[in-house]
């Protein structure tokens, strides 16, 4: 087929390998523009940017595409068979939703109508689902609200974080989307119970509620890392929280407080040792190594 491939981020870029090695010919590849990133805020192309130009493919990174008639054209002159969209990033315009001959196909990384929206990898670990998955969703003009073609469900393990569940439905995304466009199976109208919403992250969905149970606190943690990271604050300064150790055996008297030498911390219910922590302008490391280097006693208190 003829395809226009829509994505930004590095969970498009199995989608878009996938479907160069299925034998479709992408014509044109949109992304987000380059934009400052990093420490020193150079510069960068998306992830989906680099991997089409090293296949040779035309991309095109407009900043807006809603009511810009001209792109709409532009889009349309293409005359895809169809356009598959991964974590793109801008809202398309019926116009543009209706110009491939099989529409847009959505590669939206939740079971649909669980975690609609932004953040559906993150919010599933952090609402202690036991499994997640990726639905090829009929792009229709509502959030996330389109017929669903295809899903495929993988669980979610106690020991996953956004990353690892992240690659994993990457590789899946992949793999479906060649079946959907194979298969052209009938869309089914997604059911109208069970639907909720993932929102856009914020640094501050990172700090830790130390009156949390443990176990709320360490699946926060592992939803949250690497983007945008759990968090504690000790005398003003922020520690960031990498991995910990649910400890539901143990009880404190203050959440929140620390009840040994090795970093267990009083939670709601339960405790919670940190395994890894990091300073700010210092590099993640064990918490083992780290309080050698800055001692922690039991009863300090964590805000």
């Amino acid at each position: 087929m003829r395809l226009i491939f829509m994505g930004t981020p590095d969970f498009a870029v199995p989608a878009l390998h996938a479907l160069m090695a299925a034998g479709h010919e992408i014509v044109a590849v949109y992304t987000q523009p380059p934009r400052p990133a990093g420490r020193g805020k150079a510069v960068r192309r998306s992830p989906i940017h680099e991997a089409a130009e090293a296949a040779g493919i035309e991309v095109r990174t407009p900043a807006r595409v809603r009511r810009d008639e001209a792109e709409h054209e532009a889009f349309a002159a293409l005359d895809a068979d169809a356009a598959v969209v991964a974590a793109y990033g801008l809202i398309l315009p019926k116009a543009m939703l209706d110009a491939p001959r099989l529409g847009c196909l959505n590669i939206h990384a939740s079971l649909l109508p669980r975690w609609r929206g932004a953040s559906p990898i993150q919010s599933s670990i952090v609402a202690g689902d036991t499994r997640s998955g990726v639905s090829i969703m009929q792009m229709d003009e509502g959030l996330d609200t389109g017929a669903v073609l295809l899903e495929e469900a993988t669980p979610i393990s106690l020991s996953d974080t956004a990353s690892t569940l992240h690659d994993r439905l990457a590789e899946i995304g992949g793999r479906l989307i060649v079946r959907a466009l194979s298969e052209q199976p009938q869309p089914v109208p997604q059911p109208e119970d069970g639907v909720t919403y993932a929102h856009m992250l914020k640094r501050e969905d990172g700090r830790i509620d130390w009156s949390q149970s443990c176990e709320e606190i360490d699946r926060q943690i592992r939803g949250l890392t690497p983007w945008p990271g759990a968090f504690t604050m000790l005398n003003g300064v922020v520690f960031k929280i990498g991995a910990a150790t649910p400890r539901p055996e143990i009880a404190g008297p203050v959440a929140g407080t620390a009840l040994d030498d090795a970093l267990t911390i009083a939670c709601g219910t339960g405790a919670l040792r940190i395994d890894r922590i990091q300073k700010p302008g210092r590099s993640m490391m064990d918490a083992a190594d780290f309080v050698r280097g800055q001692a922690i006693p039991a009863g300090t208190s964590f805000d």
